[in-house]
């Protein structure tokens, strides 16, 4: 096995001392000193900004929504019997006045007969006591009793043929039959639900909108729309009507569109995705990313005058696309930090760089 030589002490310590020398060496090549310099450097804390200022904002948003029937009517039995004529089924179109049920009518059409009769009957016993009275052999109270007589008869008569009508149920719009819950034997009562009909022409999306987007909303504004059965086509709409009522819970209120034309194969209860565009509004607007929240609420950061960073409460409003729009707190002008957040303290010193 080789032996190593062994070193002197002397020999050693010329040899650290050799190594050292480019050790200490290392850094500024001009000899000055480096502390000074880098304490300068860690004491910038670096930050991009924007500089806010109130410009005119349209706004789209995309909600869910479904279509729906505005003219939907569910019709109902006004008198009972068993059913006689029933023809219609669901998808069924229909005209107006075209028969949709028909009640069996027997027993009124045989009540109407009589009332008939009576009303004949009473119509002669009026004319006689009248001519009697002109013979002076009827007293007036007679007359006047006949008469009554014969109002009620006529009365019976029109109550019978409205309670007759009845019985033949008709459409009273041109539509399509969605309801069909009797069939031709059943026996109804009054007020019985038959049928459910629907103008197809009345077809419109129901949206839920927020609060936010509301009073920037107006009857009329264009808006656009996609039905998912449908596939990706887009189809153009506009504001029909804006529920005055909120649902307390998500603070939104439902919004009307109309499509013209109506899609061929749109259908009441598909799912619907609107985005409806408001009018240009003066916004103050920042990036998404600029605005901070804890336990006080919500903040951001500005450079003030003197340039060091300052928090400043505001509040926030709708979101759109990347930014936010600034209801509170912030004036136009303002030089609001949108990255170098991390370490960042009130009235520390900050250095603008290119964002």
């Amino acid at each position: 096995m080789a032996a190593f030589p062994r070193l002197v002490p002397a020999a050693l310590s010329a040899f650290v001392v050799a190594l050292g020398v480019p050790l200490s060496g290392c850094g500024d090549r001009t000899g000055a000193p480096t502390e000074g310099r880098g304490e300068r450097a860690s004491a910038d804390h670096l930050v991009t900004l924007i500089t806010t200022e109130r410009a005119p904002v349209s706004t789209g948003h995309e909600r869910p929504g479904t279509l729906r029937y505005r003219k939907l009517v569910r019709i109902f039995s006004q008198e009972e019997g068993r059913i006689a004529e029933l023809e219609l089924f669901e998808g069924d179109p229909v005209r107006p006045g075209q028969l949709l049920v028909r009640i069996e009518d027997d027993l009124l059409a045989a009540e109407l007969d009589k009332a008939r009769a009576t009303k004949a009957q009473k119509r002669l016993d009026l004319q006689r006591l009248e001519d009697l009275r002109e013979k002076r052999a009827a007293a007036e109270d007679e007359v006047a009793q006949a008469r009554t007589a014969l109002a009620v008869a006529e009365a019976d008569e029109r109550l019978l043929e409205t309670r007759l009508a009845f019985t033949r149920v008709k459409a009273p719009f041109a539509g399509v039959i969605t309801e069909r819950l009797v069939e031709p034997g059943d026996f109804v009562t009054k007020n019985t639900h038959l049928l459910s009909l629907a103008d197809p022409d009345s077809l419109v999306a129901e949206v839920y909108a927020s609060e936010l987007i509301l009073p920037h909303l107006r009857v009329g504004d264009r808006a656009s729309l996609r039905i998912d059965a449908l596939g990706a086509e887009t189809f153009e709409a506009r504001v029909l009507r804006i529920h005055p009522r909120l649902e307390e819970s998500s603070r939104q209120g439902i919004v009307e569109l109309t499509l013209d034309p109506i899609p061929a194969d749109a259908r009441a209860g598909q799912f619907v995705r609107a985005t409806l565009e408001t009018a240009a509004v003066e916004r103050t607007l920042v990036p998404f990313r600029a605005l901070q929240r804890d336990r006080d609420g919500e903040f951001l950061w500005v450079v003030s005058d003197h340039g060091t960073a300052e928090r400043r409460n505001v509040r926030g409003g709708m979101r759109i696309a990347d930014s936010i729009e600034i209801l509170d707190g912030l004036a136009p002008g303002e030089r609001v930090i949108t990255r170098g957040f991390l370490g960042l303290t009130a009235g520390k010193p900050v250095k603008v760089v290119p964002g």
